[in-house]
């Protein structure tokens, strides 16, 4: 499964992940709210998602990339219709079962090694650009040397349909220090260059899923011999939607993204008489809810499903601004109830001339003004408790 992610109130960020049908939905990041600084977590009322003392759920969404086999860049499944899909999306998901009980076609199985997934779905990104980039090499290169081009123009011409831009491809350039011209390389330069640029345009996080399973455990210690460990994130999704929904249902409280379930019994046990208002569990609730605790939970700390939009969001350098109307009161008007209404996410080492054309779109700033009031270059990086709290003041200077 292959997921893209996108935020769906700034429409930042993008993370797909993959099944047959393809399907949009919304996901929430859990940030670090500026509310917390400044003591008015109880104030807090975003108008999109939520935030619960502190910890902000940014709504994020997500594209299902459908129709993903071997050899869907040659047309196997909806071939490149699922390829074409992933240009959209700012970093991958790509939920592996870690029980080894689905084969690479979506059979049900025994003793499949979910590593090769891993390699299979890289393999058919780099194919699919790389096959796209050699039926017109020679062109390319024409072109390139008749307009005495630099390589980070002639590459971007090429790569933009993929959702790349100057500054990608200029990182995937420096990053390989290639010192032979454009027109001179050869099959494996080529690899070389849509290989880095793939890592540089699909940051790509593993959900190892069903990490509760018996034989999890030795796919899991083969993939992370693998793999960059920031790049792996451990999730059991069907505790989480079993979790969640009993405490929609009022069975448990449950704080996402950690270890920590109460129940009635836990909270009078605790000392509350009336057990938090919560319903009592039967013998068989109670049972799994335990089993629970001790399967994923307590040994891994969560169920992991919270943390693959957060590791994604890292890989990405995703910071979370907060506009306001009012840098004193972090209102959103003189009328506006509660305070730090909104947040959109930046990409890393965005100006605040970005996040104003972000925010603002194309209209005149006359100024920006930060924390009490205190003016802002629109040179200035913003970074996490740096520049991320921003009021624009329309108008000519």
């Amino acid at each position: 499964m292959l997921n893209s992610l996108t935020d769906a109130s700034s429409k930042v960020g993008n993370f797909p992940f993959t099944t047959i049908d393809p399907q949009r939905a919304i996901g929430y990041l859990q940030v670090d709210c500026a509310c917390i600084r400044f003591g008015k977590s109880d104030q807090c009322k975003p108008n999109y998602g939520s935030c619960n003392n502190g910890k902000r759920s940014v709504p994020i969404e997500l594209l299902d990339v459908a129709g993903l086999v071997p050899g869907a860049h040659e047309g196997r499944g909806l071939g490149n219709k699922f390829l074409d899909d992933l240009r959209h999306a700012d970093a991958l998901v790509h939920v592996v079962d870690v029980s080894g009980t689905t084969d690479a076609e979506g059979k049900n199985t025994r003793g499949y090694d979910p590593s090769q997934d891993i390699v299979w779905l890289r393999g058919e990104i780099v194919q699919w650009i790389q096959g796209n980039l050699m039926e017109k090499w020679g062109s390319i290169k024409r072109r390139h040397v008749a307009l005495k081009a630099s390589p980070v123009d002639t590459l971007q011409g090429q790569f933009s349909g993929y959702g790349s831009n100057q500054a990608m491809v200029a990182r995937t350039l420096d990053k390989l220090q290639l010192k032979t011209p454009l027109q001179s390389w050869d099959q494996e330069t080529i690899e070389k260059v849509v290989n880095a640029f793939t890592d540089e345009k699909f940051p790509t996080v593993c959900a190892l899923n069903k990490i509760d399973h018996p034989d999890a455990d030795k796919n899991i210690a083969k993939i992370a011999k693998q793999r960059d460990p920031n790049t792996i994130v451990l999730t059991s999704a069907i505790s989480e939607v079993f979790l969640r929904k009993l405490a929609k249902q009022r069975y448990i409280n449950y704080v996402e993204g950690s270890d920590i379930v109460d129940t009635r019994e836990d909270l009078i046990a605790d000392g509350d008489p009336t057990g938090g208002g919560l319903k009592e569990l039967d013998d068989k609730l109670k049972t799994r809810v335990e089993d629970l605790k001790d399967m994923v939970l307590y040994r891994f700390g969560s169920t992991g499903v919270v943390q693959v939009l957060s590791r994604a969001a890292q890989l990405l350098g995703l910071v979370p601004v907060f506009p306001v109307r009012n840098v004193n009161t972090f209102s959103s008007g003189a009328n506006s109830t509660g305070v730090f209404r909104d947040c959109v996410l930046i990409s890393k080492n965005s100006t605040v001339r970005d996040v104003a054309k972000k925010v603002m779109g194309d209209v005149t700033i006359a100024y920006i003004e930060g924390v009490g009031g205190t003016r802002v270059a629109e040179t200035d990086i913003v970074e996490v408790g740096k520049n991320d709290i921003l009021t624009f003041k329309v108008g000519k200077a």
